[in-house]
């Protein structure tokens, strides 16, 4: 039941999007919304909840819970708990749970955590009124419906990357956001970091004369991050997992502790392997770097990828390359490396790398030395901070949805390349494979009833 606080944050909120509107520039949160000594009035917090509590959102539930401006509700998780996550720790709704109500009672902030709820079904979190924002970190084939149905139910989004399991996935909740007028941030943190800020600046500055091609160096191979990969076989579901509903949309498939968790970004049904995983990384910052973040390449090609065979379990590749294409001339490379990990610019007058470790130039003039460089924990908080500030502000976040859409599929229409085993001619705008009807399908993909990509 919607309580009179409830009330009071929620006005607070909407009139401050509605002075935005209005006024066109952030609106100013006066000294009386705040509580003592500076600490967020709990009338005026945001309150959160999370979709998806395994991997990546147990440790992002800790990232937001250090920002004071927001107060946790609710934790959901089709998983009750178990292991089999990050290096086989443990996660799911009750282990979020509890890290909420210790993080309370432990930094006694004046939020209590005694209210938090952990639900197994995302539609009961999307119900109810007094959330204003939630936090998606499900698995890829998890993303569209509950960010899509988010949107409609006027909640605030911060989307894990990548952004969605397909292109046309992607296009809808970039749609949904727009419409309905939501904040969105894509858990693309590098868009937060000074050194990838700082490159993207000197690439669009032009001190690198001509950019004509971009190498975006990615990671290689399956890897088994819960030490549970080797757990193939047809096993028993385990008590508390409602593995009916982790699959979801994607299509039928016998449980195996290899396939869920962690590890699920192996599997083609479920994601698209380090292309995708990576891929919401450093095209994103070249994308960012060449201002082609708001559209794409018009060309796939040359793609290559060391793929295990169609019935394996774990069947993305593990070795790839392919080239994006623009209309202008530019292209981008994108492949695995088992040596580098970063993005190389290439110009008419020098060139430049720069990594999650730094940035090197071949000529040190490049590199102005009035330039801070922040370290990457800093950098990741700042990611979070920017969600909840443009929640205030009403501004766009570093990462909307629609450039994290353009950026995802670029990976995407690689991953087609070297499923099909050709190049490919895409059109940026209608969003479609020209001339190539089975490429073209794989667009998209069925849904397994009775899930079906909402409607916008």
């Amino acid at each position: 039941m919607k309580t009179d606080t409830n009330t009071s944050r929620r006005s607070f909120l909407n009139s401050t999007m509605a002075g935005v509107a209005a006024v066109g520039f952030p609106t100013l949160i006066p000294a009386s919304a705040l509580g003592r000594n500076g600490a967020v009035a709990p009338s005026n917090r945001i309150t959160m909840a999370t979709i998806g509590t395994g991997n990546q959102g147990i440790g992002e539930i800790r990232r937001f819970l250090h920002d004071s401006r927001c107060q946790y509700v609710a934790v959901c998780d089709v998983n009750k708990e178990s292991k089999g996550y990050w290096s086989n720790k443990p996660g799911g709704r009750e282990v979020a749970k509890r890290v909420c109500q210790e993080f309370y009672r432990n930094r006694k902030t004046g939020a209590q955590g005694k209210g938090i709820t952990a639900y197994a079904d995302f539609r009961d979190v999307l119900a109810r009124k007094d959330i204003d924002a939630v936090h998606v970190a499900t698995p890829d084939h998890w993303h569209a419906i509950p960010v899509i149905l988010a949107a409609k139910a006027k909640k605030h989004i911060y989307g894990q990357k990548p952004l969605s399991l397909t292109i046309a996935e992607g296009r809808a909740m970039s749609d949904a956001v727009k419409k309905f007028g939501v904040v969105f941030q894509t858990g693309s943190q590098q868009r937060s970091d000074n050194r990838f800020q700082y490159a993207a600046e000197l690439v669009r500055s032009g001190v690198l004369g001509k950019v004509n091609k971009t190498t975006c160096y990615l990671p290689a191979g399956n890897r088994d991050y819960s030490g549970q990969g080797h757990l193939k076989d047809v096993a028993p579901v385990p008590a508390g997992f409602d593995y009916n509903m982790w699959l979801g949309p994607a299509p039928f498939a016998e449980y195996a502790p290899a396939r869920c968790h962690v590890n699920f970004r192996w599997i083609y049904d479920y994601s698209g392997g380090q292309v995708t995983d990576w891929g919401g990384h450093h095209p994103d910052i070249a994308q960012l770097a060449l201002g082609t973040q708001l559209t794409g390449p018009v060309a796939i090609k040359n793609a290559k990828g060391v793929l295990p065979p169609r019935d394996a379990l774990w069947n993305t590749a593990e070795s790839y390359s392919f080239e994006a294409h623009y209309s202008d001339g530019r292209f981008m490379v994108i492949r695995s490396s088992e040596k580098q990990n970063g993005i190389r610019f290439e110009g008419t007058d020098g060139w430049l790398f720069v990594s999650r470790h730094g940035i090197e130039a071949s000529d040190p003039a490049i590199l102005k030395k009035d330039r801070i460089v922040n370290d990457w924990k800093n950098s990741v908080q700042k990611h979070f901070a920017n969600f909840l500030d443009c929640i205030k502000s009403g501004q766009e976040t570093v990462a909307p949805c629609e450039q994290a859409h353009r950026t995802i599929t670029i990976s995407h229409l690689g991953n087609i390349a070297m499923q099909v085993g050709r190049d490919l001619n895409w059109d940026p705008k209608r969003e479609q494979i020209n001339d190539d009807l089975t490429a073209n399908s794989m667009v998209n993909r069925p849904y397994r009833a009775p899930w079906k990509l909402p409607q916008v």
